[in-house]
């Protein structure tokens, strides 16, 4: 069984350590085997590609590399934040900001 992560495709987070320290960006996806997440602009690599059918001249592209979920945080209300769960009205667990208190859709 594979953890679950308070991070998830969508959600805007801030960088709390490494290179990257500081900056924000949005979730474009997440690997919860590794526990990475890409985040869009940020931890930016330079792959080699070899020549095929959609880019016949190949050459060094550059994408956005992981970044491991321990150092990212969700940002609420231009804060960063950290997550808790807990049952709405409804009965269903949801996210919370412990800072403000208030869910995160």
């Amino acid at each position: 069984m594979q953890k679950k992560l308070h991070i998830k495709v969508g959600d805007a987070v801030k960088v709390i350590a490494g290179q990257e320290l500081g900056k924000e960006g949005k979730v474009l996806s997440v690997d919860r085997k590794k526990m990475r997440a890409t985040v869009e602009g940020l931890q930016m690599i330079k792959k080699h590609s070899k020549p095929s059918a959609e880019d016949p001249q190949g050459g060094i592209v550059e994408r956005e590399a992981g970044i491991h979920v321990s150092n990212l945080m969700i940002v609420s209300k231009g804060e960063a934040s950290r997550i808790g769960r807990k049952l709405n009205k409804d009965g269903k667990l949801v996210r919370f900001s412990k800072k403000s208190g208030e869910e995160i859709k």
